[in-house]
């Protein structure tokens, strides 16, 4: 199997891999790491038609499925043709969710049930688009809060439904143009193509396999119908990353990939972004998806900022821990973990920007703005201190865009005096100056100034 990593780290990665198909009686796993683009370490435990799973061995991978669907309702965003405060009537009407915003399908907020009505849908054919919808009635709909998260693969569903009806193709159609194509994913499919895995449920209490069924889902299908390879998720791993090609602009996948609703209270280790499931492990933020239909076990999860991402697919009902990807980025960060690249000087900085730099006081709170190599400008708290924090794009014109954190999106002017030199920072409205409430600064300016207390 493909790997670049040390032999005493393959161990680690295969025992791990081992200790999960063994003890959990995983018919065949494959499982898998990638890092800045390349796929790093891939092995396989069990067997498929006799034979070893291999990078193109196809599992079906349930509800990441989602994330396609997602990624084509964003492209009609990003063309203009919908918006997410629009109305589900306006495009698919008819259901008892036509006030609820695409936003909210996409996020799991809605408040959709999760399963549609009639038999369990996962193990029998699917109906029509039509059938879907007007079984989505007043008993759809689940108790308040009704933005709180709540997961509907029933939304999704309706989705595939609304890309249809916008693009005048069915939603796998359209995926296949606008998306696999374009990202050379050929072994993603929403029908099994050989080499696949056979789905099996496993007895709990004998080691006999019972093969599951593979029904067409139908309607149903945009929330869990596709079958994948190892090589076409790595592939999807980096576009949830940002390596997008052209199928989107890497920003809208990063907007994707901000929390819309969580699941488990304030402080959340769970949630969902825009049709992204999200998580908190130690100190990375991940974006992916989980699946699961009869017979398989999938997970993507990326974690942006390292630029690494884990994969597994299974062909088993249920039994793989949900900790196996989280455990191998822990054992490829304890292991291998990166090693800083040398530090040089940039030959292409912007000198005038340095008199932007240092330090600058928010009232009496130290911040320091420093000038990033990439030409960004980074303000921090200073001395160790919390408070907020933003990088600023320049806009061309002497003002800055926020990109991040509270300050994303908002306007950073220089404030300059006759002799051009910076007296201040105007950041929508919060007056920053060089030294703690500058009396000659605007708001609050013409303070009385600083005094021994009692004076």
């Amino acid at each position: 199997m493909v790997t670049s990593l040390l032999p005493s780290t393959q161990r680690a990665l295969l025992r791990r891999l081992a200790v999960e198909q063994s003890e959990n009686r995983v018919p065949s796993l494959i499982a898998g790491l990638v890092r800045d683009g390349e796929t790093i370490w891939v092995d396989s435990r069990g067997q498929v038609d006799g034979a070893p799973a291999t990078t193109d061995t196809q599992y079906r991978v349930g509800s990441i499925t989602k994330t396609f669907v997602a990624v084509l309702v964003m492209r009609l965003r990003d063309e203009g043709l919908l918006d997410l405060a629009d109305p589900l009537d306006r495009y698919v009407p008819g259901t008892s969710i036509g006030q609820r915003s695409i936003g909210a399908l996409l996020s799991q907020s809605s408040g959709l049930t999760a399963e549609p009505a009639g038999e369990w849908w996962e193990r029998t054919p699917g109906g029509s688009a039509e059938e879907l919808l007007s079984s989505i009635d007043d008993s759809a709909l689940r108790p308040p809060p009704r933005h709180g998260f709540h997961y509907s693969n029933v939304g999704f569903g309706v989705l595939g439904e609304l890309v249809a009806r916008i693009r005048g193709a069915a939603w796998h159609e359209v995926m296949q143009r606008e998306v696999l194509d374009p990202l050379g994913m050929t072994r993603t499919t929403l029908s099994p193509v050989a080499p696949h895995a056979q789905g099996y449920g496993v007895h709990p209490w004998a080691d006999v396999l019972l093969p599951e069924p593979a029904e067409d889902a139908g309607a149903m299908a945009p929330a869990g119908q596709l079958w994948s390879t190892f090589d076409d998720m790595a592939r999807w791993a980096r576009f949830v990353g940002g390596d997008t090609g052209d199928v989107l602009h890497p920003d809208t996948v990063a907007e994707m990939r901000v929390p819309g609703s969580v699941d488990d209270g304030p402080q959340w280790r769970a949630g969902y972004g825009l049709g992204l499931q999200l998580a908190r492990h130690n100190n990375r933020r991940l974006a992916g998806h989980t699946g699961s239909m009869p017979g398989f076990l999938a997970t993507v999860w990326t974690d942006p900022e390292d630029a690494t991402s884990a994969i597994f697919m299974a062909n088993t009902t249920a039994g793989v821990n949900g900790a196996l990807l989280t455990d191998l980025l822990d054992t490829l960060g304890e292991l291998e973990s990166r090693i800083p690249k040398p530090w040089q000087p940039n030959p292409e900085v912007d000198t005038t920007l340095l008199e932007l730099t240092g330090e600058w006081y928010w009232g009496p709170s130290p911040y320091v703005l420093k000038l990033l190599s990439n030409g960004l400008l980074d303000l921090v708290p200073g001395h160790g201190r919390r408070g907020r924090a933003s990088r600023f794009k320049p806009n061309g014109d002497g003002t800055w865009t926020g990109l991040d954190g509270y300050y994303s999106g908002e306007i950073l002017r220089v404030g300059r005096g006759a002799d051009g030199k910076p007296t201040h920072l105007n950041l929508n409205t919060f007056i920053f100056t060089r030294t703690p409430y500058d009396t000659d600064a605007p708001v609050p300016g013409g303070v009385a100034g600083w005094r021994p207390a009692g004076s």
